[in-house]
């Protein structure tokens, strides 16, 4: 399985705006998308994270090429501070699991 968590901390009010425009179309399509198998987000101190869990990257990769979720990448500078991190895993990680792992490889975008 191919693990993926994002955290993000928008800029301000009008950033929180744009971040929810783009979110929910994008956490929308994730639900539905082929391949995914767990999906979630929950906000966290003052980032946003979603946590998904896909049967390989392959099909994280095809979810992520979609119209909502490029849109969503597109404004992610515009909309915050934050990172992505992804790891390949036999077992779906409870959110504490998934939080560390962000933690550890945190690189801002």
């Amino acid at each position: 399985m191919y693990i993926s968590i994002t955290g993000i901390k928008y800029k301000g009010f009008f950033q929180a705006l744009r971040f929810w425009i783009n979110t929910i179309p994008s956490f929308i399509d994730a639900k539905k998308a082929n391949g995914n198998i767990f999906c979630d987000q929950k906000k966290i101190e003052d980032y946003h994270h979603t946590l998904t869990v896909w049967k390989d990257k392959t099909y994280m990769l095809n979810y992520i090429k979609g119209k909502a979720h490029s849109k969503a990448m597109k404004n992610f500078k515009l909309i915050g501070t934050g990172s992505t991190f992804g790891y390949e895993s036999d077992q779906i990680p409870n959110w504490d699991e998934a939080l560390n792992k962000w933690k550890e490889n945190f690189k801002q975008i």
